[in-house]
């Protein structure tokens, strides 16, 4: 390999025959005393969605103090429950939100809602069907000029699915859905610039695509500085340790769908799987916000009403499928059992946030995680409800963002009993004797962290305060 460090920058490649690897910011591109002088400010936006909404006991009910989602207290005096414990390092990161929901689909049930989440659009119970673009996508018109992808799309299940029953949480300018991919190994592709004919032979992964290019990745070793040495060789191996994940996920795919029955089902579901795929999704994010491939990413992690292999997910802590979770809170031990679905979930996220909290801001101040907000949620909190969703928000400190606290909004519903309790479907359509603020204030909040002039988003023309 020809090294010339003034022709390189973040764009450039680590070369094999075929296929190339994105490398991440160095310091030796520009020189370390420039860099020092003016450090890169990237801004980073991912989100997750949730369905089937989250464990929400009454104050009454033995649930309520070990497994209801939301925690107990307010403000910054607050004390997670078991569905969130593990995020206990991450407090300082993380601000929690109650009080808040989409004012046009509070009167929808809550399987219908997934479509709306990052839009805010009334997409409405049944007949005709419009959305408007998604929050990531208005952030991604900006961010997507100075990345190879402007957003990666993915679901656990894929595609668009159908009005109403989303498999996708992105939306463009037109409110068209934009296919989600679930297969890691095409997403870990795309780290990749394909060339030649015999390109896709040799990112087979019976063989490292890592392997065509060690040469390569030593002669460039031999021209970086101390600092980016370290950095170009714990990349490699998260590389490689990304590839390992990516192959034991094909078996994931390769499970039957769900099926009504459940006490007939014969799954061949081991708990290593569900719990590796979701791991194997998070690490691909990591690693394309670590090259700079792109600044925006979505993750659905299932399609409500247990449709699609992400019912299996439950797999991972002992339950056969996931949605019916969300139906048994009133049998023995329901709320723990949700709650323990929850708490795998979040622990999860939270492995994300911790690694992109460890990892340094490349060319910039702070932590990978100080630039990149990351945003969970359901559209739907108990049973099914399209009130106060359970929302969370970790990162973006460099943009402004204030963590440590929970956040409630709107009036007569402090401890969430209103919208706990519920035990059927009848729930959803009760009248609302309190008041909530529109989610989309504060995705309007995101937007101008973020850097998006925005006047209006989703309906709302008022920021939200305190975040």
């Amino acid at each position: 390999m020809n090294t010339n460090l003034s022709a390189l920058d973040r764009r450039k490649f680590l070369r094999g025959t075929g296929v190339a690897l994105a490398l991440p910011w160095f310091e030796s591109f520009s020189g370390v005393a420039r860099a020092a002088q003016q450090p890169v400010q990237r801004k980073r936006l991912a989100c997750f969605y949730m369905p089937d909404g989250v464990p929400m006991p009454l104050v009454k009910d033995p649930g309520y103090e070990d497994w209801s989602w939301f925690p107990h207290g307010s403000g910054r005096d607050f004390t997670f429950t078991k569905c969130m414990e593990t995020l206990e390092p991450l407090r300082n990161d993380l601000t929690i939100f109650s009080g808040l929901s989409h004012p046009a689909v509070r009167r929808v049930h809550g399987h219908s809602n997934a479509d709306q989440f990052l839009t805010g659009a009334d997409t409405g119970a049944d007949g005709d069907y419009q959305n408007s673009v998604s929050l990531d996508q208005v952030f991604a018109a900006e961010a997507g000029k100075h990345t190879r992808l402007s957003s990666m799309v993915m679901s656990t299940d894929g595609g668009t699915g159908s009005p109403r029953g989303a498999q996708t949480m992105s939306y463009n300018a037109s409110g068209r859905p934009i296919p989600a991919e679930h297969k890691p190994k095409r997403i870990f592709d795309m780290l990749f610039v394909k060339s030649g004919p015999d390109a896709a032979r040799r990112l087979a992964l019976s063989k490292s695509a890592l392997d065509d290019l060690m040469e390569d990745a030593r002669s460039l070793k031999r021209s970086l500085s101390k600092h980016d040495q370290e950095t170009l060789t714990e990349y490699l191996q998260s590389v490689r340790d990304t590839e390992v994940k990516v192959e034991k996920a094909k078996r994931w795919l390769n499970i039957p769908l769900p099926q009504v029955d459940v006490d007939h089902l014969k799954l061949d579901v081991t708990p290593e799987d569900p719990r590796n795929y979701l791991r194997t999704m998070y690490e691909l994010i990591y690693l394309a916000f670590k090259t700079d491939t792109t600044r925006v990413a979505t993750y659905q992690l299932g399609r409500e009403n247990g449709v699609g292999i992400s019912d299996y997910l439950g797999r991972a802590v002992g339950f056969k499928l996931t949605h019916q979770l969300s139906h048994a809170t009133r049998e023995p031990d329901g709320f723990k059992n949700f709650g323990t679905y929850c708490r795998f979930i979040n622990d999860e996220l939270g492995r994300l946030a911790s690694r992109l909290k460890a990892t340094p801001e490349p060319g910039g101040e702070g932590s990978m995680l100080d630039n990149t907000a990351l945003f969970f949620g359901s559209a739907s909190s108990a049973f099914h409800l399209s009130r106060n969703y359970p929302l969370l928000l970790f990162g973006g400190k460099n943009m402004g963002f204030r963590h440590g606290q929970y956040l409630k909004f709107g009036e007569g519903n402090d401890k969430n009993e209103a919208t706990s309790g519920i035990a059927n479907d009848s729930g959803w359509q009760a009248e609302m004797r309190y008041t909530e603020l529109p989610l989309s204030n504060l995705y309007l909040t995101m937007l101008h962290k973020l850097g998006v002039e925005a006047k209006s988003f989703g309906g709302s023309t008022e920021a939200l305060s305190g975040v």
